[in-house]
């Protein structure tokens, strides 16, 4: 069924009765009240300077960083734990969200494409892990958290306040199980399709998921993709066998949905190879567990025949990482900026290992596509935040376009926000 799209009226109409309450601690009294229209007395949250000695230190990191030629990077915004973005349309604000409790509302009120303030955003809701934050053509703001999916209508207008209509599309705990909230692979990330469903990754927490719980997690989505329609309705499980995808995004010249997966650790520096994945279809299965990245066999499931059930489901990657460099948040370029080349390239992050013995990733990586829309080559695009004596000096997390073109990369390492644009 084609997701119902509800116009800015319409929704607003109808928030007092899609206000399902959240069980957050502090939450449930504020989202009834924030869904009636009504004040919570909730004070204005917390504001970022954005100048000042920590500033001038990361424009001095800024000078180390490897670019293609024609290519410069300067600081856009300070955003403490800085993880994936969401572009807003009329504003030039940039909506950031975390892996602790807050999202930042970071906008260009001057529209010189550097942020002029970075606020606490709808600082009256209790925010767990709000890491996937994407917004709709129509001006939908769309928090994905660890257990709820919270919707913001007209988020752009409501944004000076620190009470904001919000509606808790998916209550809390009910995007999975309660039983299976973990602290491990909960950064989740979403995405508009074209189709106007909302898009979900689940992160399975367990290094290899077990054979016990295969069954829930396909059925429940964890350990894959979901989609809904836009009010929370009509759920999906549209792949599975995904070990943790912190990164998705639909090509807007074909409509497929593409995603980074991170592979298993501790099977040594140089293997499992990471993952960037191309979704044929919907229903099929991408190897995890019996594949720990690429074909490698994990140990815990190489003495195991794969069913034939999945292996007729099974989708190779498109491309096979550098191993553990985290591949992480992706989009692929629609702007007019960049040079011709990059015209529908995939751009997209490597954090970076948090225990390879040699240090990788930490850099953004530029995938360029053939004729039939498929991987051709991948290459280093932006890369110098890991330093010679292994430290990194940043860790990049996701990468979005902008509203003139360039691209902006966060770095939840420096609480910061980046923004690489090209000029002849």
């Amino acid at each position: 069924m084609k997701a119902k799209k509800l116009s800015v009226v319409t929704l607003c109409a109808l928030v007092p009765f899609l206000s399902v309450p959240a069980y957050a601690a502090g939450d449930e009294k504020n989202l009834s009240k924030l869904g009636s229209f009504k004040t919570t007395g909730t004070q204005p949250g917390e504001r970022i300077g954005q100048e000042g000695k920590f500033a001038d230190n990361l424009r001095t990191v800024l000078q180390t960083i490897k670019l293609p030629d024609g290519f410069k990077i300067e600081l856009f915004a300070l955003a403490p734990d800085a993880r994936h973005m969401a572009i807003g349309r009329n504003k030039g604000t940039v909506w950031i969200g975390t892996k602790k409790s807050k999202v930042w509302a970071a906008t260009d009120r001057d529209m010189d494409n550097v942020a002029d303030t970075v606020e606490e955003f709808s600082p009256s809701v209790a925010f767990d892990i709000p890491n996937g934050v994407c917004y709709s053509p129509d001006g939908f703001l769309f928090v994905v958290e660890r257990n709820r999916v919270l919707m913001f209508p007209a988020a752009e207008f409501f944004m000076e306040s620190p009470d904001t209509v919000a509606v808790p599309i998916v209550p809390q705990g009910e995007l999975i199980p309660a039983e299976e909230e973990s602290y491990n692979h909960t950064a989740r990330v979403c995405a508009i399709g074209p189709d106007d469903k909302l898009y979900v990754s689940l992160g399975q927490p367990f290094n290899v998921s077990p054979p016990e719980k295969q069954d829930l997690y396909n059925k429940v989505g964890i350990g894959g993709i979901i989609r809904m329609n836009r009010d929370g309705t009509g759920r999906e499980v549209i792949a599975t066998g995904v070990r943790n995808s912190v990164g998705h995004a639909f090509n807007p010249a074909d409509g497929s949905l593409w995603f980074t997966d991170n592979q298993v650790d501790g099977m040594g520096d140089e293997t499992p190879p990471g993952e960037l994945n191309r979704m044929p279809e919907t229903g099929m299965w991408f190897g995890h567990p019996y594949y720990g990245g690429g074909e490698v066999f994990t140990n815990e499931y190489k003495d195991q025949e794969i069913p034939e059930a999945l292996l007729a489901k099974y989708v190779p990657p498109q491309v096979e990482t550098v191993a553990h460099a985290a591949d992480l948040g992706m989009m692929f370029y629609t702007g007019n900026m960049f040079p011709d080349k990059y015209k529908g390239a995939i751009f997209s992050t490597q954090h970076g290992s948090w225990n390879a013995t040699k240090p990788r990733g930490a850099r953004v990586m530029v995938t360029f596509l053939d004729a039939d829309g498929n991987a051709a080559e991948t290459v280093p695009f932006a890369e110098g935040w890991l330093q010679e004596n292994g430290v990194y000096s940043g860790r990049p997390v996701d990468v979005q376009q902008y509203v003139d073109g360039s691209i902006l990369v966060s770095d939840d390492k420096a609480g910061a926000v980046y923004r690489i644009y090209y000029e002849n």
